[in-house]
């Protein structure tokens, strides 16, 4: 690792005294990383990652979340060491652990991205502030995504992101000076975090991996997504075993920062500017794989901003994690966790096989493309009666991708407690019917019933006694029957959704939710964003 010397010109300069804390958290990378650029020009820097107890005790983190940031600290401590300076990882809480550190150290500021994070996050950077101005050291936050903090209205925030969009991506500066050996010697036993030698834990095993952290990764499926694997994303993107390929698989980078908003929405355009001249070039006849291409770009492309279109939301009222956007909805769902439902839900045995087999290929891998995410959670909510809170955290733990302001925000929104939002109640035999068709991503999850005929594979509580006979499989025993009548369930929960939504309409909760949250490119009443 190069190392700059305290002879040298660099250090003549007087703010080469001081060094410039540059504060990781879900922001691990070097690429289009504005507060890093920032430090690297004011000065020496200090990479710091903090490790939280109160962060990584929160019920909504796993050790495949714990196994990711690993990898991608293992990929940044890399990055870093090239460009001549190492991470420092620390342990403790936050803000004690900066207020330690500058103790130790000659701290002149602090340089950081805006988190939308959870409650603790939330409170977290609360409290860092408001240290950092009592102890008299600058801190300075800068806008991380499109996601704006203390927006006053979301008229123009379509503009505002597609600006924010198209501004150059920050340049990973080639070289950076930092702390000395002397000077990180004087950092407290107390604060190291010991990064560790062996397998991580969680660690990748068997047929069905959970995605690997770091830059390397990230970067190999952009460029795979982009040149090889996207054509057919827009078709592909809702089949439980198509999209396993054809998305882009970058959603846990986004989530933890290996890669960029920013830099995703440049590549794509780029992308779409060579498939254009290609088009332009080629007979009339050739030309629908290169239109295929670029409608499913500019689909992905809009993915990106409906991301941060939803952690607005959260940014904008940080409460929707735990209450709903109206408190019309707040009793709609029992608060007592009814542990058995829940739990034969997570564990994929409800006896409804699309949601088994969704819930059992989440569980060995950590992903699920968006319609099953929908599915399984509007299972919960609607045909289990499953308040979005419980369920929404047994897929926090699970999504290797689990970001707080998507996540909880789609929670609420498939439940359909938005008052805003259409009430879509999944029907998991129908959304079998025309996304498994074959039964191909059934039977792979789900080999009890891998035996069964198509006609029967959705819907095994209404096969025959004989067929079940004659494929050795009874219904029941080897595959458990329905927690619930599907149909009255549906019939029940569209009841009382459609007339607390009703009541929203009428008291005017939901034009106040829409004019806070709504997306202005859809006018109220007809958003399914």
């Amino acid at each position: 690792m190069r190392r700059a010397s305290l002879d040298s010109p660099f250090c003549s300069s007087p703010r080469a005294v001081v060094l410039q804390l540059v504060w990781f958290k879900r922001d691990l990378r070097i690429h289009d990383h504005a507060p890093l650029v920032a430090a690297a020009s004011a000065g020496r820097v200090l990479p710091v990652f903090v490790h939280e107890p109160e962060v990584q005790r929160a019920d909504d983190f796993s050790p495949r979340h714990a196994a990711f940031l690993r990898e991608s600290l293992d990929s940044l401590h890399a990055a870093l060491g090239a460009r001549g300076v190492a991470l420092l990882e620390l342990r403790g809480s936050l803000p004690d652990v900066f207020d330690a550190l500058c103790d130790a150290l000659p701290i002149a500021a602090i340089h950081a991205h805006e988190e939308t994070g959870n409650a603790i996050t939330y409170a977290r950077d609360r409290r860092v502030r408001a240290w950092a101005k009592r102890r008299g050291v600058p801190l300075h936050e800068r806008q991380g995504a499109g996601v704006v903090r203390r927006l006053a209205t979301r008229d123009g925030w379509h503009d505002h992101w597609v600006a924010t969009m198209r501004r150059p991506c920050a340049r990973a500066p080639e070289v950076l000076v930092g702390a000395t050996d002397d000077e990180l010697r004087r950092v407290p036993a107390s604060l190291r975090f010991a990064r560790p030698d062996g397998p991580h834990s969680g660690v990748n095993t068997g047929a069905h991996a959970r995605q690997t952290g770091g830059r390397e990764q990230a970067e190999s499926l952009l460029h795979s997504f982009l040149y090889e694997r996207g054509e057919d994303y827009r078709r592909a993107m809702s089949s439980p075993s198509d999209a396993e390929l054809a998305c882009s698989r970058i959603s846990a980078h986004l989530a933890f920062g290996t890669l960029s908003n920013r830099e995703a929405y440049h590549a794509a355009r780029v992308r779409v500017r060579e498939l254009r001249d290609s088009t332009a070039a080629v007979a009339p006849s050739a030309r629908a794989p290169l239109v295929r291409w670029q409608q499913s770009l500019v689909s992905f492309a809009s993915r990106l901003e409906w991301r941060d279109h939803f952690t607005q939301k959260l940014e904008d009222e940080p409460a929707l994690e735990y209450q709903p956007f109206s408190p019309l909805y707040a009793d709609v769902w029992p608060h007592a966790v009814d542990a058995s439902r829940l739990d034969a839900w997570r564990t994929g045995h409800t006896g409804v096989p699309l949601v088994d087999a969704c819930m059992r290929s989440l569980d060995a891998t950590g992903w699920l493309t968006f319609r099953m995410r929908a599915m399984v959670m509007s299972f919960a909510s609607h045909y289990l009666w499953l308040h979005w809170r419980h369920a929404g955290t047994v897929l926090a733990r699970a999504f290797v991708d689990y970001e707080p302001g998507i996540h909880w925000m789609q929670c609420q929104m498939q439940a359909g407690s938005t008052g805003i939002n259409t009430i879509r109640i999944y029907n998991p035999v129908k959304q079998a019917e025309e996304h498994d068709p074959d039964g191909t991503f059934v039977r792979r999850w789900v080999p009890e019933l891998a035996a069964l005929p198509t006609a029967d594979l959705y819907r095994p509580w209404d096969t025959p006694a004989m067929v079940q006979l004659m494929h050795g499989l009874r219904i029941g025993g080897d595959y458990p029957l329905p927690l619930v009548s599907p149909e009255s369930a549906h019939a029940q929960a569209r009841d009382a959704l459609h007339a607390v939504k009703l009541q929203a309409q009428h008291t005017g909760e939901s034009a106040r939710v829409w004019q806070r949250h709504g997306s202005r490119r859809t006018p109220l009443g007809t958003s399914n964003r």
